[in-house]
């Protein structure tokens, strides 16, 4: 496998999001400059001019600039297709980390990993990993509605899988825990780390598979019992369906369609880990908004093979996907099967 490449050795991507000012701009210019001995390359995906560094100012369409420390800065002054960009990449580097707009939602970039594309052989969805401003978050997560729509912020919070409280020099110890206990009500699931000037361990964000969840997590007898709460956007809410024995694929597979045409556009994140009748893997179900993958992992081994999976959103159907999800087990479809 090549170093710095995810468990699967494919290119790992992650999806750097935050609020206006968290720090974003700070983490990208540490990751290149420092001597790490990871090959990223760092796209930046929004109009207008590029901080990257101080001298960077980026007038065409497309720029590639190759640093010192071996990262590449790949900068997109318009929205090019992602995976055109990532595709000419490819073949310099281990890790792709694209910054997303402080006022964008993650999941349209993370539904570029979702389609059909031969690429996707070679790059996979590392995680999505979201920094706050210590000394502003809250007062964003006050205000519930800032397009009269969404609060970016909470949903931002909510779709990571890595949350970086930064800025934590601003403020005291006290604040810094009473945020982290707010985060924590967002979301429980993802871990939380504490900066000031961005200044993380790069193994922290890059390269943790949190799209294909480790073996422990996947067999934690908590893995998706309710795991998240909303206190400040009560139309965002999770439903968590664990199931013993095995999944029919097929109707699986028609579940996972039924579900991205009804509940799409409000589905911000769905994903478990299932047992499928006649496969001796571990299958993974992956989903963000209406695109989803369902695929192979490793072999279950001596573990207990059960379903688990976890749709978060906002005015979902509890009933709807508890009891679709459960008439895909495979009695059931025999029992139906028997039926006909």
């Amino acid at each position: 496998m090549t170093a710095g490449r995810i468990g699967t050795g494919k290119i790992g991507v992650t999806i750097l999001t935050g609020f206006l000012g968290s720090g974003k701009t700070t983490l990208l210019n540490y990751i290149l400059r420092e001597q790490h001995g990871r090959r990223i390359a760092v796209i930046e995906n929004e109009f207008g001019e590029i901080d990257i560094d101080s001298d960077l100012v980026v007038t065409s369409d497309e720029e590639i600039i190759e640093m010192s420390n071996g990262c590449i800065c790949c900068v997109t002054s318009v929205r090019s297709d992602l995976l055109d960009v990532v595709r000419k990449l490819v073949e310099r580097v281990d890790h792709v980390l694209v910054e997303a707009s402080g006022l964008a939602d993650p999941m349209p970039i993370a539904q570029a990993f979702f389609v059909d594309d031969p690429l996707l052989d070679e790059v996979a969805l590392d995680a999505i990993v979201t920094l706050v401003d210590a000394k502003h978050i809250e007062a964003h997560l006050d205000d519930v509605r800032y397009d009269g729509i969404d609060n970016q912020a909470v949903d931002q919070l909510v779709c990571a899988d890595r949350i970086i409280i930064n800025k934590a020099d601003l403020v005291d110890a006290g604040d810094v825990e009473r945020i982290r206990r707010r985060i924590e009500r967002l979301n429980e699931r993802a871990e939380i780390a504490v900066s000031s000037y961005a200044a993380v361990d790069l193994d922290s964000i890059l390269g943790i598979q949190a799209f294909e969840r480790s073996q422990r997590t996947a067999t934690e007898l908590g893995f998706l019992d309710e795991p998240y709460h909303h206190a400040h956007d009560p139309d965002v809410g999770s439903v968590a369906v664990r199931l013993p024995g095995e999944l029919d694929g097929e109707a699986l597979r028609a579940f996972a369609a039924r579900t991205a045409d009804r509940f799409g556009d409000d589905l911000l994140r769905w994903k478990g880990i299932v047992a499928v009748a006649g496969e001796p893997c571990r299958v993974a179900v992956q989903g963000v908004h209406r695109l989803f993958e369902i695929y192979a992992l490793e072999p279950w081994g001596d573990l207990h093979r059960d379903s688990r999976m976890v749709f978060i959103g906002k005015d979902l159907d509890r009933d709807a996907l508890t009891n679709g999800l459960a008439a895909c087990s495979a009695t059931e479809q025999a029992r139906a099967g028997g039926r006909r």
